[in-house]
């Protein structure tokens, strides 16, 4: 058998074999084996022959029992030294009352007790177990209740990453919509210097609100991984622990084990709110440039039907019969604006409801309007179009726009100086395209209601009234 320490050592030479408890009365017998008296005499009861040594059956006579005192006083400085040893390592491996080694653990009381104990009335009815099986058993519970609680905290760390990651992603969004929108009002220069404000505080406003959700998510959860880390750290070391400190206060911890139970962190949204699209406030800003748009009967197709107020223009059922004027186009079914402009801001709406064609620009006044008319800005046009359910800006080549909310109206803002026409998709307030070009001469509004194929476009389209508070000749 191993000693560990001389304490222990002396401890088992200090123990009698039969009882494993202490020398009580020590005598030895002829073999030189000793035991206590009462042990012995016990082992030996009803046999009048000779009878043989307990230890190493050698046969012994039984009336030979000398007693050995100097194995007593080592006994009682054996107690001494284990009592002292016990208080050294901060262990309760003695009892205090009887001065008897723990060797036994009550499960009812959930403590440690001597034998002495086990037999007193506070104990004599309860379960009572060897220290060591119960230490065994309790450490296989602890140790069995690690792996639910390593789980839980990597379900912790596995949220709080999620939540980081989702932090920096909704980082991401505000920095790229921030970047748009930053983009859109430099090209307005200072037209929407307040409502870029605006807008930049309320979506500043709504990342902090955000950011702050999201960082109290990660808060929280570093808090449940920080307490969790540190039950397992408890556990761990408990585990380590001699017997009696292991065994004290197990079921405590045991229970706050088992009561862990990760919470959820708080569902944050991270879809910007629609309130951020730019032409939500700049529409407003824009229609301080509102000019009121007539239609030129003396440049209309002869298929087109125009309004007598000359707000509306639809394609008609039939050629009409009309002077082939200078100005007129004659192959193309489209028609210009009455005013042409040259300076400043302006800017005008056009109702398109459910059409599925349509074209809508400006021009040079300078146009060709004879003969097959090509829309690109190299021609003298900067214009937007639907056809075949396809909204495209007439560029060279054609740019696809994306369109997510079909436009039931249509806003076109000139820049005359800044070189940019600008079209916005009024129903859901975004920006559709811009042209940037360099322009010279006079620019006239440009509409087409495109052909009506299968008699399904055959609706006009409406310049839409001058809104109240627009200045139509604001300067730049």
């Amino acid at each position: 058998m191993d000693r560990d320490t001389p304490v222990e050592s002396l401890q088992e030479e200090a123990t009698c074999p039969i009882c494993l408890e202490y020398f009580k009365d020590p005598v030895i017998i002829e073999c030189g084996h000793n035991f206590c008296r009462a042990c012995i005499a016990q082992c030996w009861e009803g046999s009048n022959t000779d009878v043989s040594c307990p230890q190493c059956r050698e046969t012994v006579q039984q009336g030979n029992l000398r007693p050995n005192r100097k194995l007593a006083n080592v006994v009682e400085i054996v107690k001494r030294l284990s009592l002292q040893a016990a208080k050294g390592a901060g262990e309760e491996r003695v009892c205090g009352e009887h001065q008897e080694t723990l060797k036994l653990f009550c499960e009812e009381d959930q403590t440690s007790v001597c034998v002495v104990c086990q037999l007193s009335r506070a104990h004599r009815d309860h379960r009572v177990v060897p220290i060591k099986e119960a230490a065994q058993e309790y450490k296989e519970k602890l140790q069995g209740a690690l792996g639910p609680l390593r789980k839980e905290l990597e379900e912790a760390l596995a949220l709080t990453s999620r939540e980081e990651k989702k932090t920096t992603e909704w980082q991401g969004k505000v920095k790229n919509k921030r970047e748009m929108i930053a983009g859109q009002f430099n090209k307005l220069h200072t037209l929407l210097r307040e409502e870029e404000q605006l807008l930049l505080q309320s979506l500043e406003e709504e990342e902090r609100e955000t950011l702050q959700r999201l960082r109290e998510n990660v808060t929280k959860l570093s808090q449940q991984s920080s307490s969790l880390q540190q039950l397992i750290t408890e556990i761990e070391e408990k585990c380590q622990q001699p017997v009696v400190l292991l065994l004290k206060d197990v079921k405590s911890t045991l229970s706050r084990s088992e009561n862990v139970k990760l919470q959820e962190p708080e569902a944050v949204s991270t879809d910007l709110k629609n309130v951020y699209k730019i032409s939500l406030d700049m529409r407003e800003a824009l229609k301080r440039f509102g000019v009121d748009v007539t239609l030129d009967p003396d440049t209309a197709n002869p298929w087109l039907v125009l309004s007598e107020d000359g707000k509306r223009v639809r394609l008609g059922d039939k050629h009409q019969d009309l002077p082939n004027n200078p100005e007129r186009f004659d192959r193309c079914v489209s028609v210009l604006g009455a005013e042409g402009f040259a300076g400043r801001r302006r800017y005008w709406e056009v109702e398109v409801g459910d059409k599925t064609g349509w074209e809508l620009g400006v021009c040079r006044e300078s146009v060709s309007r004879k003969g097959p008319v090509t829309l690109t800005p190299e021609d003298g046009f900067w214009a937007v179009w639907l056809r075949d359910g396809g909204y495209k800006a007439l560029t060279s080549p054609v740019t696809p726009l994306p369109v997510s909310v079909r436009p039931s109206r249509v806003g076109i803002f000139l820049d005359y100086e800044a070189g940019e026409v600008s079209f916005y998709n009024v129903t859901d307030r975004s920006h559709l395209f811009t042209f940037t070009d360099t322009f010279s001469g006079k620019l006239r509004p440009y509409f087409s209601p495109y052909l009506n194929t299968g008699g399904t476009n055959a609706a006009p389209l409406i310049i839409c009234p001058v809104p109240a508070q627009a200045g139509g000749n604001l300067g730049p």
